[in-house]
């Protein structure tokens, strides 16, 4: 073709899609890993805190096989078992965890710090708010209510069951932008506290930001947090935002407090026809 033409938006952010533990609600993501825990040990397997960690932000049925394919793990469970994990070995133990976290995560749903204010910065400003999560219908279900109680109600809500295939793939993204009406991927925020939750946003096209103090890759409740040296807490934080940057993330914030100038910022961006 003799002539191409290329298309800038220079709009504002007008979608922010935040994932659920870990970044607005369940300080330290805690829900969701002492039930895949609790799950491998119901099988005679201990896997450690810090390996259930691992996969966090995948559908959870997906996530149970990626953890029981990590060396070490699939080494226990031939030692245990005296065989490979099978298909049927992951529907079972995913049966156990949904049963465990629905158990557990009325517990670990409380809002974190900020939410509400920064969600109402962000409508005052006239930006959309979706969730997602990987949690399945059941459980998302709990959390969205109690979050509704404490005055969170995003205004469209979908979790990994409701799509083809969860994170990374970034259906869930999508699925929130056609029910809102908004397009294109460069005026929408995805915010989410794990690598995973890092890469759907850049498969999606989309702005990533990571939370990193009260999500996943900290991996502790506020009273854990607050019991570290200073030093100690420190080095655990920066080894966090290490791990979101190096996933791709656009930004790293601590908590939902410092998100709204995060937008600003964005949208700065934007307005020079910066994509991202």
């Amino acid at each position: 073709m003799a002539y191409q033409f290329t298309r800038t938006y220079r709009g504002v952010v007008k979608l922010a899609v935040f994932d659920w533990a870990g970044t607005m609600v369940d300080y330290g993501c805690q829900a969701p890993v002492s039930a895949f825990v609790a799950g491998f040990k119901a099988k005679g397997v201990d896997v450690s805190m810090a390996t259930a960690r691992i996969p966090m932000g995948m559908e959870k049925r997906d996530h149970i096989k990626t953890v029981a394919s990590l060396d070490d793990v699939a080494l226990a469970w031939r030692n245990v078992h005296g065989r490979e994990v099978t298909e049927e070995d992951i529907d079972s133990m995913y049966d156990d965890f949904s049963l465990l976290l629905l158990k557990s995560i009325e517990e670990h749903s409380k809002l974190l710090p900020g939410v509400l204010e920064a969600v109402a910065t962000l409508r005052n400003n006239g930006v959309n708010i979706a969730a997602t999560t990987g949690y399945f219908t059941e459980a998302a279900d709990i959390v969205v209510t109690r979050a509704e109680k404490e005055g969170y109600r995003p205004d469209f809500t979908i979790c990994s069951s409701d799509v083809p295939a969860g994170r990374p793939y970034p259906w869930m993204i999508y699925r929130a932008m056609e029910a809102l009406g908004v397009y294109p991927p460069e005026a929408v925020v995805n915010v989410g506290d794990t690598p995973v939750d890092i890469g759907t946003a850049l498969n999606a096209g989309v702005w990533s930001v990571g939370v990193a103090a009260t999500g996943n890759q900290v991996g502790l409740t506020e009273d854990e947090a607050k019991s570290l040296t200073p030093e100690a807490y420190k080095k655990r934080l920066n080894k966090a935002h290490k791990s979101l940057l190096t996933a791709g993330a656009h930004y790293v914030i601590d908590s939902m407090e410092q998100f709204p100038a995060i937008v600003e910022k964005i949208n700065a961006r934007l307005a020079q026809g910066v994509k991202p």
